[in-house]
């Protein structure tokens, strides 16, 4: 399937979330029951300890706990790429304090809507949510400190260009921690070919190698994988989509699935070949 049709796809389920009940959400895919029958845990890891979570936001998806990785300070700009219903921006706001400002990017318009809602019902005016493509960010360069994104960029095909918007926004000397799925080995095409496990966080994955590749080409430096989790992916889901011997090849030790946090850093001083 072509790489707009997966992104259609994407644009077409992934906003359905904000507008599900709580009672919808624990059927649904990518959510606390499960991610296209995949344990949710095995992606994801509980906000209600993270430090400016609001449960009441808290949609259910994400792979990682992102302010445990960020190093965001006071006064920051902080970016959110995906930022749906806005619990990492709020979290993330409990960090920069008064003197910094969060800026939440969504394709979906409910989203951005929930999001506004809540931080005008908080109270938190440094706080924004504006609608738009990550892979074309309404965001002027140089704007940033830190970049975060939790559990999106794996539904955009375009990697290159979303990591060089990301070096666009930063700061000279600015950096990003993001949440992602990555693989060792590679998918079969019929698992990659099925928008399904798109949107359910599996078919738009990379190889762990050619994803921190595309990182270094867009000119970041200091580039770190923080967490790196193994996905576990029980025999009835695979099932669904390969035969059994396509099976026992894609369970062979040197494939497998991880939920990763990366981290990485544009330069402090930029030379002439780079895209600053």
């Amino acid at each position: 399937m072509k790489n707009e049709y997966l992104q259609a796809d994407v644009n077409e389920k992934y906003p359905a979330s904000a507008r599900l009940s709580d009672q919808q959400k624990e059927t649904s895919c990518c959510d606390n029951s499960g991610c296209g029958g995949i344990e949710n845990s095995n992606f994801n890891n509980s906000f209600e300890k993270q430090k400016g979570c609001n449960p009441v936001v808290d949609p259910g998806v994400g792979y990682g706990l992102l302010m445990e990785f960020a190093h965001i300070k006071p006064g920051d700009t902080v970016v959110d790429l995906g930022s749906g219903d806005g619990n990492d921006c709020f979290a993330a706001r409990k960090l920069v304090g008064k003197t910094g400002k969060i800026i939440g990017i969504d394709i979906s318009e409910s989203m951005i809507e929930k999001a506004r809602k809540t931080a005008q019902n908080i109270g938190f005016k440094n706080v924004v949510f504006r609608p738009g493509d990550i892979g074309q960010m309404p965001i002027t360069t140089f704007e940033a400190d830190v970049v975060i994104s939790n559990s999106v960029l794996n539904l955009i095909p375009d990697k290159e260009n979303v990591f060089d918007e990301i070096y666009r926004i930063l700061k000279p000397g600015g950096h990003f921690s993001v949440s992602d799925v990555a693989i060792t080995g590679s998918l079969p095409l019929e698992i990659k070919e099925a928008a399904g496990m798109l949107t359910g966080c599996v078919s738009g994955t990379i190889e762990l190698k050619t994803y921190l590749q595309i990182i270094r080409a867009s000119g970041f430096v200091n580039i770190e994988v923080q967490k790196k989790k193994a996905i576990h992916l029980p025999d009835e889901v695979l099932l669904k989509y390969l035969n059994n011997l396509q099976l026992e090849e894609f369970k062979s030790p040197d494939k497998g699935i991880f939920s990763v946090t990366v981290y990485g850093e544009k330069p402090k001083q930029c030379c002439c070949c780079c895209n600053c």
